[in-house]
């Protein structure tokens, strides 16, 4: 018999098919890269956002504070009587542009129409802040202001302040690329709801740099002040000043803290009381009313206070990107804090700009971005998943509230240390463009 040669098979002559569960994603899908994950979990998302809904949009109904809108709107369709223009009105005038959007097709639709617009300045929120290309930054920031989205979703969805927020991302994201048309979003969100006026303060320590910006922020100003006044709302045209200075202590001001505990611990002449024409829960007591019409001189000196250490900051010749921002930021926790309202569509004010700094890199940021996130839920707890037993005088809600107060100080002072830091010495001049060259280009 002849002898078979023996053939020995090596390992690496055959192919090996792993069958492991922990087989990498990028392995299984190669086209799933971290863009696409990202946008299937922002799709996802909205999806899950309108199917909570979906049962009032195919009724004709409404959540949260669009029934006061659907109200305000329908009076304008109905018998030509709109707020901000033929009578005094809580919002500036251009407020009144999303609420008739979402009326155009009658009451029915206006749950539905206000989710488009949502869903839309959303989206493009996300375009913004990803740009044509990805990296670790802009992906950083697009899923922190995902989840931020998904936390608040019960005032991002049903409030004004969700039209203005994703409105402010796209505007910081181009203000150096397309000046005009960040100007152009900025005011006309400032005509919404009037927070983003905080980023004119802090450009008007650096005019030259941010010139076109602020025109075309003033152009469209005039043009909105115009169409008002032409409308015969002239003499409503600010009554939105007066109307918020005159409101009481809401239940989940910074500043109510004090009589909250009061009225909780039942201490005699303190108590929670509803608010009828705003629909909101108030504090009263002894020295309430000192308190709220203290609140508007507090607030100023608080923005005249940040006002002057961004001056200081510019003075010493720090990195325009961070005045801009930290100034910005600093501005609007000024205004969240000294606030006698403290709603928690507040908290969209804040987390824009943190979304918009983190694509600038991560370290200066980290601290904010994390506490916003705790801030976010525990206000979503407070409102409105434990307000009802907050109202009922549950001091366990009041402590969770009283901590998300205290952590909102906190913020605003890390953003006057880091302003003050900012002014302490010069820092190495930095491109001015830096700001916003990275969504359009890298």
């Amino acid at each position: 018999m002849n002898d078979v040669p023996h053939s020995s098979t090596t390992t690496s002559s055959i192919p090996v098919v792993s069958t492991s569960p922990f087989l990498s994603q990028s392995a299984r899908w190669p086209w799933l890269t971290p863009r696409k994950k990202l946008w299937i979990a922002i799709i996802i998302a909205h999806i899950v956002f309108f199917v909570g809904l979906s049962a009032q949009v195919f009724a004709g109904g409404v959540e949260g504070d669009l029934g006061l809108y659907r109200k305000w709107s329908q009076s304008g369709f109905l018998v030509n009587y709109w707020p901000g223009l033929d009578y005094a009105w809580v919002y500036p005038s251009g407020a009144l542009a999303p609420l008739a959007f979402a009326n155009l097709f009658g009451p029915g639709l206006f749950l539905g129409m206000w989710l488009l617009l949502t869903f839309a300045l959303n989206i493009a929120s996300f375009f913004a802040l990803l740009g044509r290309s990805t990296n670790a930054r802009r992906l950083t920031a697009s899923w922190w202001w995902l989840v931020i989205l998904i936390i608040l979703s019960p005032v991002a969805l049903l409030r004004l302040d969700g039209i203005t927020a994703p409105m402010v991302i796209i505007a910081l994201v181009y203000m150096a690329k397309r000046p005009r048309f960040a100007g152009f979003m900025i005011a006309a969100a400032t005509w919404i709801k009037v927070w983003p006026a905080a980023f004119f303060l802090a450009m008007l320590t650096n005019l030259r740099q941010w010139r076109k910006l602020v025109i075309a922020g003033i152009v469209t100003s005039v043009v909105v002040i115009g169409a008002v006044v032409a409308s015969g709302g002239g003499a409503f045209l600010f009554s939105f000043i007066s109307a918020q200075g005159s409101r009481n202590l809401q239940l989940e001001a910074p500043i109510t803290t004090p009589w909250l505990w009061l009225s909780l611990l039942n201490v005699p002449g303190f108590d929670r009381a509803y608010g009828i024409e705003l629909a909101t829960w108030e504090v009263t007591g002894p020295g309430a009313e000192i308190a709220s019409s203290l609140m508007n001189l507090a607030m100023a000196s608080a923005v005249l206070v940040v006002f002057i250490l961004l001056i200081r900051a510019r003075i010493r010749r720090a990195a325009v990107e961070d005045v801009m921002l930290m100034g910005a930021f600093a501005f609007v926790a000024a205004l969240i804090v000294f606030n006698k309202v403290g709603s928690p569509q507040y908290m969209l004010w804040l987390a824009p700009i943190i979304a918009v700094a983190l694509t600038h890199g991560l370290t200066k940021w980290r601290f904010p971005a994390l506490l916003m996130l705790a801030i976010s839920v525990a206000t979503t707890l407070v409102f409105p998943v434990l307000y009802m037993p907050l109202i009922y005088g549950s001091r366990w809600v009041a402590i969770l509230l009283t901590l998300r107060n205290l952590m909102l100080m906190v913020l605003l002072g890390w953003s006057l240390m880091r302003l003050y830091q900012l002014g302490k010495k010069p820092t190495v001049p930095v491109d001015t463009n830096a700001i916003a060259t990275h969504p359009a280009k890298n």
